[in-house]
């Protein structure tokens, strides 16, 4: 599709998709679990089938970005491979073997007048998808989306254009071999940003947003949306090593939560080490961050005890690092007294995504899950678990450090909502 020339163009192919999407939502609110659950695992066998054809897709987009001037980050997000083509299938498996939530009553009771009042899950109905790099959130979207009744439009970056194209093909295949309607899961063709404006201002055809990308997207979708929003801006993610941590653990955790991949949401960007445990685990944690080419910003007290261990090229930490997302090889490393100034600084810094601690004494490991206020909490593993694959929701929308509706990953239940049912027999208030 070509760049849109006015406003105007934009409302109307918004307009289109919404109205669409509306009506394949009520099509899809009443649509069976099994019908819905053959269309993802049509979805997964297409995706299976046609890997060639999504990583010729893949490739050029993966050109095109390098051609602009895409750091290695940032290709790393937006590349396919066999494996990630694998785990979009599996994704999709998984959702389709999860419970359907659509329908689901409960705390049904009876008052005094005899009716019966509960609650039953429904469907969000539309939700908008704004998203950038990531081509593998068009496969998750769209199942988590299909499984919980609702219909999706998604607006992938133009970088991932013809990933994203190729994958949504995969799921429409699927939901033609179900009998579903096609309309369930579109995708925007054209990355004219005048798009994003007036999904965010489409109250009549939209009823959440979901941003998946970088902060200047997400404060910006926030800023501007009428239309309510499941968000996190940063993943300024901590790890922090408590008095008397075993060592072998505290390296192999730490090791996975900032190296096993740079440019995810869910990447340890600051070790925080209890200063009793620093001579015990810090120089070990330092060598193999000097290993990997890390690059090591740390207070004064990390610093002198890495540096007395022979670790080298480590800098001054700025004040400005404790609260950076690098999404890069680079860490934040500050020594503190204990666990309460631990969670001070988690408070102070973090953003209220994803910590762990890594100790061997439970009642301060309770303490951390209970006081640090974040999505996801953990007690010795990676941070890099924070995902809805791993969680066992099949795949996720999206990481929401919202309060209300939904928190951390949101799988199935985080796309639906309930109401309140009331059963009578000819029923009357008195």
């Amino acid at each position: 599709m070509n760049d849109l020339n006015t406003p105007g163009d934009a409302q109307a192919l918004v307009a289109g998709l919404g109205a669409a999407a509306r009506e394949a939502s009520r099509l899809l609110a009443r649509a069976g679990t099994d019908a819905k659950n053959r269309a993802l695992a049509v979805a997964a066998d297409t995706l299976v089938d046609r890997e060639k054809t999504l990583l010729a897709a893949n490739a050029k987009d993966v050109k095109g970005a390098r051609a602009e001037g895409a750091d290695d980050a940032f290709v790393d997000r937006l590349k396919l491979t066999g494996k990630v083509v694998a785990e979009m299938a599996e994704g999709l498996r998984q959702i389709a073997a999860l419970p359907d939530p659509v329908g689901e009553v409960t705390d049904l009771r009876y008052r005094p007048s005899g009716i019966q009042v509960g609650r039953m899950r429904v469907p969000l109905g539309v939700v908008g998808i704004i998203y950038e790099s990531r081509p593998d959130v068009t496969a998750d979207a769209g199942g988590l989306c299909l499984k919980s009744g609702n219909a999706v439009i998604l607006r992938g970056g133009s970088e991932a254009l013809h990933s994203n194209q190729a994958i949504a093909a995969c799921l429409h295949a699927g939901l033609k071999a179900a009998g579903l309607p096609e309309a369930a899961v579109q995708l925007v063709g054209t990355p004219d940003r005048l798009v994003v404006g007036e999904l965010l201002a489409a109250e009549r055809w939209v009823d959440v947003i979901v941003p998946r990308g970088g902060k200047g997207l997400v404060e910006r979708i926030s800023k501007e949306a009428r239309v309510p929003v499941i968000r996190h801006l940063d993943g300024v993610c901590h790890v922090y090593v408590d008095e008397g941590a075993d060592p072998a653990k505290a390296l192999a955790v730490v090791e996975n939560a900032k190296t096993q991949r740079y440019g995810t949401c869910n990447t340890m960007e600051t070790l925080l080490v209890a200063q009793a445990a620093a001579p015990a685990v810090l120089p070990a944690i330092g060598r193999m961050f000097a290993a990997k080419g890390v690059e090591m910003r740390a207070d004064a007290a990390a610093r002198a005890v890495l540096e007395s261990a022979g670790v080298a090229g480590v800098k001054d930490a700025a004040e400005d690092d404790w609260s950076a997302e690098y999404l890069a090889p680079i860490v934040a490393i500050a020594l503190v007294p204990g666990l309460d100034e631990a969670i001070a600084h988690i408070a102070r810094y973090g953003s209220q995504h994803t910590d762990a601690i890594v100790t061997q004494d439970w009642a301060r490991a309770q303490r951390f899950l209970r006081e640090v206020d974040s999505a996801s909490v953990m007690v010795n593993a990676s941070t890099r678990f924070a995902d809805g694959f791993e969680y066992g929701l099949g795949a996720e929308i999206g990481i929401s450090t919202n309060k209300l509706h939904a928190r951390g990953p949101v799988g199935l239940e985080g796309l639906t909502s309930q109401k309140w049912i009331v059963l009578g027999d000819g029923h009357v208030r008195s």
